[in-house]
């Protein structure tokens, strides 16, 4: 099927689940109303007589440099600055991509047993926690930053589960606990966050997230955290950027083109009549995304998890990064900068119109002081 990893559990109310409740009465889910299912706290209620989740992995790590390593690209050369999307959004949408194995991993399975069951597969678009399922399926450890941590892999990857009413051998032994955690004294992910979105070790404060902010968050960044977001215009990778586990000399790199960046091709021309170079998923120029139409936007994303944003997401994410972008105020991309900002501060959309005038009101308080905190994090 060309999954990284696969494992089986018992379909059962993993321990973790138990403090779902809290989490959520916490406020810690932020808008993300939809996570306050009770069918979420124990798979046997996704799916009637479920006796067993299969959950399988696909390892999504390019050979790109990672967040911190990556340049701005803002200079006195008059180059655009550079944002970030975050690692897993580069290439094909991930949803389809392990979506369609998991398909075809329940037909093989509807080949080979006799006997009728039911069965239901989730790519992150159901009530189940894939990540607590793939530690008991054995496939690795819950990491403070939250996210499955594989000794061999690392966390650079997607999980898909298939809810089953077979009852199917568990990947663990009866007795057997699941990995050991090996995080040990480290808090390498934790010291990282630049939005300090970790309450305590392994939980997570969603409303702190850039994830959350650039991606779930509808409505206007709350403007405290606006400087610490850098560049990043769609989700972040920080505390896995960070992590020991995920050392570019330990993590290997996917073999799947469909994870690779994506290379856009644009409509618009140099201005000799020729078409511009296709753009890249990898640290995109903000002045193209923040200069995207609705239309653009549908265009050039379909298929991408990228659109998960919608199009006033992403364009008032960028606005942001613009405002952050460490941009030498003499040279010809600022003034590029500028116009641009200016323009949609004007625009009818009052949320893009808003942060569109926050970034430009930071980039003259950066001028007349000097770099600020926040500004060029990410970098």
């Amino acid at each position: 099927m060309g999954f990284d990893l696969c494992g089986v559990a018992t379909a059962e109310a993993f321990d973790e689940l138990v403090h779902l409740p809290e989490w959520f009465a916490q406020g810690h889910a932020g808008e993300m109303n939809y996570l306050n299912d009770p069918r979420r706290g124990d798979p046997r209620r996704v799916l009637e007589g479920a006796r067993s989740v299969i959950v399988a992995a696909l390892n999504y790590n390019s050979a790109q440099p990672y967040s911190m390593e990556s340049p701005a690209g803002a200079d006195g050369s008059g180059g655009s600055p550079r944002g970030w999307i975050s690692r897993y959004a580069w290439g094909d949408d991930y949803h389809e991509v392990l979506g369609e194995k998991l398909d075809t991993l329940l037909a093989a399975m509807r080949a080979e047993f006799d006997e009728p069951f039911d069965a239901r597969g989730y790519v992150d678009t159901g009530p189940v926690v894939e990540r607590v399922a793939a530690k008991y399926a054995g496939l690795g450890w819950l990491a403070k930053n939250t996210c499955l941590i594989n000794e061999q892999l690392g966390s650079w990857l997607f999980l898909g589960v298939i809810v089953t009413t077979l009852e199917l051998e568990p990947s663990l032994a009866p007795g057997e606990p699941p990995a050991a955690d090996l995080c040990g004294n480290c808090r390498l992910c934790l010291d990282a966050c630049p939005t300090n979105a970790f309450t305590a070790p392994y939980v997570l404060d969603a409303r702190r997230c850039i994830s959350y902010l650039t991606i779930e968050l509808r409505g206007a960044i709350p403007d405290e955290v606006r400087p610490d977001i850098g560049r990043a215009v769609f989700g972040c990778d920080i505390c896995q950027d960070v992590c020991p586990w995920n050392s570019p000399r330990r993590a290997p790199i996917t073999a799947l083109a469909a994870f690779q960046p994506r290379q856009i091709a644009t409509q618009d021309t140099n201005g000799k009549g020729e078409p511009k170079a296709a753009k890249s998923l990898f640290a995109p120029e903000l002045e193209w995304l923040a200069s995207l139409t609705q239309e653009d936007f549908s265009r050039l994303f379909r298929g991408s998890a990228v659109k998960r944003a919608k199009w006033r997401g992403l364009v008032r994410n960028a606005s942001v990064a613009l405002g952050n972008a460490p941009i030498n105020r003499r040279s010809e991309g600022y003034a590029r900068v500028l116009l641009l900002l200016s323009r949609l501060a004007d625009s009818d959309d009052s949320l893009i119109a808003e942060h569109a005038r926050w970034a430009l009101a930071r980039l003259a308080l950066k001028e007349s002081l000097g770099p600020l905190p926040g500004a060029g994090l990410v970098d």
